[in-house]
């Protein structure tokens, strides 16, 4: 471009998404996995076991919080690859169990008892969601108010 070199990257970030040449997202769910692994353990005074909050108030804060970090953009990588949707399922798997001071061996059928679905169900539920919402947008709004040049049309 203007005879400038354009590096090649193996990756990039675009609108909070990284993107690889493969599209397998490995990169994206790393730094996602980060971020929310952050997030908790800032918030963990009040997700963690010792916590006086009611089990409700902790899933409110968990579903605001820290899923809206590991799920944001979820139409794009929500059919990734289960092993590496499972990085993310790790970390709900541990609020649940500190959420609800459970043993550690006590099996993860806590979703069902804090109402929370897997990550990869929910992000799949997400993407048909966005993909049936689509759907229903008035073509108005992707050619400025006509369906065609040859003439207006009205909406009311």
């Amino acid at each position: 471009m203007l005879n400038a070199r354009i590096p090649w990257q193996r990756s990039y970030k675009y609108l909070g998404v990284t993107l690889d040449r493969n599209l397998n997202f490995r990169d994206h769910i790393a730094r996602v996995r980060k971020t929310a692994l952050f997030y908790t353990a800032r918030l963990g005074a009040l997700l963690g076991r010792k916590s006086k909050l009611s089990r409700r108030n902790k899933r409110t804060i968990y579903k605001m919080c820290i899923r809206t970090v590991m799920t944001y953009a979820s139409p794009v990588f929500a059919h990734a690859a289960p092993t590496a949707l499972d990085r993310l399922q790790v970390i709900q798997n541990k609020f649940c169990r500190s959420a609800t001071d459970a043993h550690w061996c006590v099996r993860n059928s806590l979703h069902r008892d804090l109402e929370l679905p897997t990550i990869s169900k929910y992000m799949k539920d997400a993407s048909k969601r966005f993909s049936t919402s689509r759907d229903h947008i008035p073509m108005r709004f992707f050619f400025g108010g006509r369906l065609s040049t040859a003439a207006p049309t009205t909406y009311p």
